[in-house]
C-alpha cells in the first residue's frame, strides 16, 4: 500500500523483505530502507520514526529478532486504522436471477414515476383531446398461492365502479390455480414467482405487485394488499370514499391534498412481546448496522399504501439486503411482517397511521396462523363486529375465511356487507 503511493518507481526489493513484517506490518522492510531517502520529500517521517534504522537500514535486520518483533508491535495500530481501507470487503452473494429481474422491474417503475407530473397532465385528456377529469383509483393487489375462492364476492364488490379501481394478482406459478374470469380476467401478472411462508419471497411478491401497478396506470393512488382469504366488509363506494375522504373530485386533488400525500394505512408495532426474538431470528447481529433493535418494527403484512410510499418501498435497497437474509429461527421469522413496518417507520413514521385496515382474529392462533372462520360463524353480527375498531375508523377488509364460507357470505352480501 505504502509502496504504490510513496515509491512507485522502485523495481526491486531487498531479500529481507520476504520476512514476516512485510506480510503483517504496513511498515514493511521496503519502506524502512526507502525512508532514509525520502525524508527530504516527506519531512514528517523523522517525527514519527526518529530511530537509528533510518541511518542503518541494512544492519537492523541482522542484529536481533527483537527488532522485528518491535516493528511488528509498532505497526499494529496502523494495521487497525488502515485495514478497512486496504482489505477488500466481505464477499456478497451474487443476486439470484429472479432478484435481478425484480431490480430491473423496480427501477423501471421508479423511473417511470419520476416523470409522473407530465404523465398526470397527459392522463387528464382523452385520446380525442377532451377533458375527462379522471378520478383517482385504488389498486387491489391480490397475493395468492391457491384459487381465489371469494372471486364472486369481490365481483359484487367491484360491480359498477370500473373507472375507480385496478386489479393485479400475484399467483404462485408452482401451484395450479384456476383463473376465475370476470373482473380478474387478464389480471394475473407475468412477473409472479414462487412464494414460501417465513421467507423474503413474500416481500418480493408484494413489491412486484406495487411495481406492476405503478407502471400500469398513473391514476393508481392507493395500493391495497389482500390475500385469497380476505373479504370486503363494506361496499366499494364506502372504501373509495373513506380513502379519498369523499372530498376529492379529480386526480389533481389527490396530489394537492396534504392529507393524502402522507397517509398510508400500515400496522407498525414497537411493543410486541416477541420483538426481541423476531429481531435476532436471522442471527444475533445480522440486522446491524442498518437496523438497530430500537428501530425494528413488526406489523400485519396487509397494508394500504399511498403512491409515495409504494415508490419508497421500490427504491429501497439498503434494508432489503438485511431482510432478505435467510431465517435461522423459523418460528420467529416472518419477513413480510418485519420489512414493511420497519422501512416505513424509519423513513416516514408520521406519514403512516400505524394501523391496518384489515381485521384479523388472533385469539386462537395456531402455528403462526390466525383464526380461520368457518361457514357456521358467518352472520350479519360477525360482519358488524369485524368492522369495529378501537378508533373512529372502520375496518375495510377481514381475514381469514375458509373457502366454504363463500355461500353464506353471498347470501348476506347485498343486505349486509355492501349495504351502508
Amino acid at each position: 500500500f505504502f509502496t504504490s503511493i510513496f515509491f512507485p518507481h522502485q523495481s526491486s526489493l531487498p531479500v529481507q523483505c520476504s520476512l514476516l513484517p512485510l506480510i503483517l506490518s504496513p511498515l514493511s522492510c521496503y519502506q524502512i530502507q526507502s525512508l532514509k531517502h525520502s525524508v527530504s520529500v516527506f519531512p514528517f517521517i523523522p517525527k514519527f520514526f526518529p530511530f537509528s534504522f533510518l541511518h542503518y537500514p541494512n544492519t537492523m535486520f541482522s542484529s536481533t529478532p527483537f527488532v522485528l518483533s518491535f516493528l511488528l508491535l509498532l505497526s499494529l495500530p496502523l494495521l487497525f486504522v488502515l485495514a478497512p481501507q486496504i482489505l477488500p470487503p466481505k464477499d456478497v452473494p451474487l443476486p439470484h436471477p429472479d432478484e435481478l429481474d425484480d431490480l430491473a422491474l423496480f427501477r423501471k417503475a421508479t423511473l417511470a414515476s419520476s416523470s409522473s407530473s407530465s404523465s398526470r397532465t397527459r392522463s387528464t385528456h382523452s385520446h380525442l383531446g377532451t377533458n375527462t377529469n379522471p378520478k383517482p383509483k385504488i389498486a387491489f393487489l391480490f397475493l395468492t398461492n391457491s384459487d381465489l375462492s371469494f372471486a364472486p364476492l369481490w365481483e359484487k364488490f367491484f360491480h359498477g365502479n370500473r373507472h375507480l379501481y385496478n386489479i393485479y394478482v400475484h399467483a404462485d406459478p408452482s401451484v395450479k390455480i384456476t383463473p376465475p374470469g370476470g373482473v380478474f380476467q387478464g389480471r394475473f401478472i407475468k412477473e409472479a414467482r414462487k412464494t414460501e411462508r417465513a421467507s423474503p419471497t413474500l416481500i418480493s411478491a408484494a413489491r412486484r405487485l406495487l411495481a406492476v401497478a405503478i407502471l400500469d396506470d398513473p391514476l393508481n393512488s392507493y395500493f391495497a394488499l389482500v390475500s385469497q382469504h380476505c373479504i370486503p366488509l363494506h361496499s366499494f363506494r364506502f372504501v373509495h370514499n373513506f380513502l379519498f375522504r369523499n372530498t376529492l373530485s379529480s386526480l389533481k386533488d389527490v396530489f394537492s391534498s396534504p392529507f393524502l400525500k402522507d397517509q398510508s394505512f400500515i400496522e407498525i408495532l414497537s411493543d410486541d412481546p416477541n420483538l426481541p426474538d423476531r429481531y435476532i431470528a436471522r442471527g444475533d447481529n445480522a440486522m446491524l448496522p442498518e437496523v438497530p433493535f430500537e428501530q425494528f418494527r413488526v406489523g400485519s403484512q396487509f397494508f394500504t399504501l399511498t403512491r409515495k410510499h409504494a415508490l419508497l418501498v421500490l427504491r429501497d435497497i439498503r434494508l432489503w439486503r438485511k431482510f432478505r437474509l435467510p431465517c435461522l429461527n423459523i418460528d420467529s421469522c416472518y419477513p413480510e411482517e418485519h420489512y414493511f413496518p420497519t422501512l416505513l417507520s424509519m423513513e416516514d413514521p408520521k406519514g403512516c397511521t400505524h394501523y391496518t385496515l384489515t381485521r384479523v382474529n388472533w385469539t386462537d392462533s395456531f402455528d403462526g396462523h390466525p383464526h380461520l372462520y368457518a361457514p357456521e360463524e358467518v352472520s350479519a353480527e360477525l360482519v358488524y363486529k369485524l368492522r369495529e375498531s378501537n378508533s373512529s375508523y372502520s375496518f375495510l377488509f377481514a381475514r381469514k375465511f375458509s373457502p366454504d364460507c363463500l355461500k353464506p357470505l353471498m347470501e348476506i352480501a347485498d343486505d349486509v356487507v355492501f349495504r351502508e
